[in-house]
């Protein structure tokens, strides 16, 4: 997967635009970036272990950060930062984002947790 032409974050801190070569912009909220962050902590060492996180809501980026010349690394102001998003992984996110958000609102609602807290 090729790098972003262009990774912009919105001026209230909420949303993610990344725009690949040849493709449309995808616009990428916060909390969905913070929900399924790929780190370890959020996804586990395997699906059994994946972690429901709720109350990110309002959840901000703080920074983005390069890693080398294959992903970035997201700093949320509630100081998670452990996640790695490979240009891949965004790349799914983008195309995925419904689907995975509407799983997501669906696992909260199981669990009897909330967006909120």
């Amino acid at each position: 997967m090729t790098a972003p032409k262009e990774l912009r974050v919105a001026k209230d801190r909420k949303l993610l635009t990344v725009t690949f070569p040849d493709h449309r912009p995808f616009e990428l909220p916060a909390e969905l970036l913070r929900v399924l962050s790929p780190s370890a902590e959020v996804q586990g060492h395997s699906p059994e272990q994946r972690v429901t996180v709720p109350g990110k809501k309002n959840v901000a980026i703080l920074k983005i950060e390069p890693v080398g010349n294959y992903a970035v690394r997201i700093t949320f102001d509630d100081f998670h930062d452990t996640g790695i998003f490979t240009w891949n992984y965004l790349h799914t996110l983008g195309h995925e984002k419904d689907r995975r958000w509407q799983e997501y609102l669906d696992e909260l609602a199981q669990k009897g947790m909330s967006r909120d807290r």
